[in-house]
């Protein structure tokens, strides 16, 4: 086939945009162009990703990665469901023009082929329907959308093993369907100002694509007969950011103690007091350990030990080749690279889908979880527990091997040119 323009309509959330400019250039290596329409803030990135760029201009949007610039400071909300609320008002409903008006000029000033949207961004599908282009969304993360069968996003529970289990599943995802619910009058007096026919559920927006492409393994997530059937696995996209530092290993190479890769987001999560309690554990330990405390943290805030090396940023994919354990928040790009590395976890999820990615963790049997507000001590236990007992690396080597393998998923750049292809076809 001839080359495609794509559009890939994203924000600079953290963890979603490695993943997302992973797929960006599987498109444009195999011929394609790609336009990047998202915060000033990434625009070298997807420069360096071989993109094009068009900033954001009325819609929200950071113009610093420092805490003074997040959009949402979810970090400040220590329920799941009161973040689940604020992130759909603040963030989505209100918005709504906005963020869907810069879409529809950036697609008039410069057309595509098809629209690719980060699943936080369903005004992009709204446009792209409006339009009549093809579309589809990109979901960096496991599947947080109230499905029969998988528990709801936010508590971190575990699959339900029983009546009661079914129970509780299903009165939070009455709960959640609820909270999602109520960006629906935004949504829906945008699609009526679009001339849509109206919807009657958020999340039948944020699915109203010509293909969901999961950018992670369903030997990882939780799957359900109930999931959307335009749904595809693509597997997990491992690209570490462009603006990751080059690493070197300040131990000799015949050192044999175990090597402990932590890191807890590159965004701001209120984790220095975490990260500290991490070094104070490692450094009773036989391990030699390098945290990386990523660019929302300073230096000064996060003091190393003997055997703890602390750097801002470093890249997880070569370290993790080295490491014995990964210590992590559980956001799903580094979880993903600990486990398609072969490495077991100890989870310390911080908010987000964070908790739900820990549960899967442990789900799947490649490492344990903790709260936050663990001691010292229960973190030191916790990592002599996963460095000790082999079968948490058997069941992150599991996972590698799904991974590598590419078991249940599809080629993302044949799905993306599907969608153009079915689109032409059906002009």
């Amino acid at each position: 086939m001839g080359a495609r323009r794509y559009l890939l309509v994203t924000w600079d959330g953290g963890g979603n945009l490695p993943p997302e400019l992973a797929v960006c250039r599987k498109l444009i290596a195999r011929g394609h162009s790609v336009r990047v329409l998202g915060d000033p803030t990434i625009e070298s990135e997807a420069r360096d990703a071989g993109c094009e760029f068009s900033p954001w201009t009325t819609a929200p949007h950071r113009t610093t990665r420092d805490r003074s610039g997040d959009l949402i400071r979810d970090y400040e909300w220590k329920n799941p469901l009161v973040m689940i609320k604020r992130y759909m008002r603040d963030f989505l409903a209100e918005p709504t023009p906005r963020w869907a008006a810069d879409v529809h000029a950036e697609l008039v000033a410069r057309p595509v082929d098809a629209v690719l949207a980060d699943f936080a961004m369903p005004a992009a599908l709204m446009v792209a329907e409006q339009l009549r282009l093809p579309s589809a969304m990109l979901s960096p993360q496991i599947w947080v959308i109230p499905t029969p069968g998988i528990p709801p996003l936010g508590p971190g529970f575990m699959p339900a093993g029983g009546p009661l289990g079914r129970m509780r599943d299903a009165l939070l995802r009455a709960v959640t369907t609820r909270l999602f619910n109520s960006a629906l009058p935004a949504l829906n007096a945008e699609r009526q100002a679009r001339g849509l026919a109206p919807i009657r559920s958020t999340y039948q927006q944020m699915l109203r694509a010509d293909r969901i492409l999961m950018l992670t393994t369903p030997a990882f997530d939780l799957t359900s007969p109930a999931l959307p059937r335009h749904l595809a696995w693509v597997g997990p996209q491992l690209d570490d950011p462009s603006w990751t530092e080059t690493w070197r290993s300040p131990w000799n190479a015949d050192d044999e103690r175990p090597l402990v890769l932590v890191g807890l987001s590159s965004t701001f999560q209120d984790q220095v007091t975490v990260l500290r309690r991490i070094v104070d554990a490692l450094a009773a330990l036989p391990v030699r350990a390098l945290v990386t405390r990523g660019p929302a943290v300073r230096a000064e805030e996060v003091p190393g030990a003997n055997n703890v090396t602390v750097v801002a940023t470093a890249p997880h994919g070569a370290v993790l080749r080295e490491a014995s354990l990964l210590v992590t928040h559980c956001g799903h790009g580094t979880t993903m690279k600990g486990l398609a590395a072969g490495v077991p976890l100890v989870c310390i999820p911080m908010g987000r889908d964070q908790n739900d990615t820990a549960a899967r963790v442990v789900y799947r049997g490649a490492g344990v979880r903790l709260k936050p507000t663990a001691d010292v001590a229960a973190i030191r236990r916790a990592i002599e527990r996963v460095l000790r007992e082999p079968s948490y690396r058997a069941g992150a080597q599991r996972l590698a091997a799904a991974i590598r393998d590419g078991e249940g998923c599809v080629d993302v750049v044949d799905a993306l040119e599907a969608i153009v292809n079915a689109g032409r076809a059906a002009a």
